[in-house]
């Protein structure tokens, strides 16, 4: 299949490239100075351990080493299932240390070589997708989620679509009419949330089994990780406007998701 056949591998794979390698690199560096504080974890107390007794200086530098080579041994395996784009080993738990440790930390460094927390929430968006990917999940049409955030609505639109998003009367001013087309045609529930509590009050009404999720970066980032393990697909949302704002979606990158984690085999 080529990629214009398939908008996922075109819009979803490819054009978050450049953004993996920044997480990639950065946590390159993490492990590389986590290896360095560990040294100096051992130098500094080796002379006064010695003194209480000839082993410890031992047992702490092979307790460091542990630690240092669990690191960079988990982070070697994260870089190969993102670069292979299957699962490897454990994907679903480096997904979980990627959103509940790694983003924490690549925050901080990030800020330390001047890096923006908007490129560095991009980043951890397109390695998730990539480990969601990787777990090869296909879900039943009941059991996917298509979440959007209300934003994507005309500002000037006086219909509440918020409590059920089929009272939209098909205008065409906003993506909400296309969406509501997409969801039927793939029998897929669709649901507009005006903020995180919202969003979260859905997702435990709805138990849905994957999430296709679009959204700013900040919206995206703290989504994925408030409902993790819940696997989320996340997409930016477009800003011609600025925030908040009579967004727009990339369309074509939505159905493709949606085909790519369907489950066909029921139908």
């Amino acid at each position: 299949m080529t990629p214009t056949e398939d908008p996922l591998v075109e819009v979803g794979q490819v054009s978050e490239t450049p953004q993996k390698r920044i997480f990639i690199g950065l946590l390159a560096v993490t492990c590389i100075i986590l290896g360095g504080l560990a040294y100096l974890l051992w130098w500094v107390p080796n002379v006064g351990l010695r003194n209480i007794h000839p082993y410890l200086p031992a047992l702490l530098a092979g307790v460091l080493g542990l630690v240092v080579f669990a690191v960079i041994a988990g982070s070697l395996l994260l870089i190969l299932t993102i670069l292979a784009g299957r699962d490897l080993f454990l994907s679903r738990k480096l997904r979980g240390a990627v959103v509940k440790v790694l983003f924490p930390l690549l925050v901080v460094m990030g800020k330390v070589f001047g890096l923006s927390r908007e490129k560095i929430s991009h980043s951890f968006v397109a390695i998730n997708n990539q480990l969601v990917l990787a777990q090869d999940l296909r879900v039943s049409p009941a059991r996917l989620l298509l979440l959007m955030p209300h934003c994507l609505q005309n500002h000037n639109c006086k219909v509440k679509i918020t409590g059920n998003v089929e009272n939209c009367e098909g205008c065409g001013q906003c993506p909400i009419k296309e969406l509501l087309e997409v969801s039927r045609k793939y029998d897929v529930e669709l649901a507009v949330a005006t903020g995180g509590t919202i969003a979260r009050r859905i997702v435990v009404q709805k138990r849905p089994q994957l999430i296709i999720a679009v959204a700013c970066e900040r919206d995206l980032t703290s989504g994925i990780q408030d409902t993790y393990p819940l696997p989320i697909y996340g997409i930016f949302n477009r800003r011609p406007y600025g925030p908040c704002f009579n967004t727009g979606l990339p369309l074509a990158e939505v159905e493709g998701a949606i085909r790519h984690f369907l489950d066909t085999s029921e139908s």
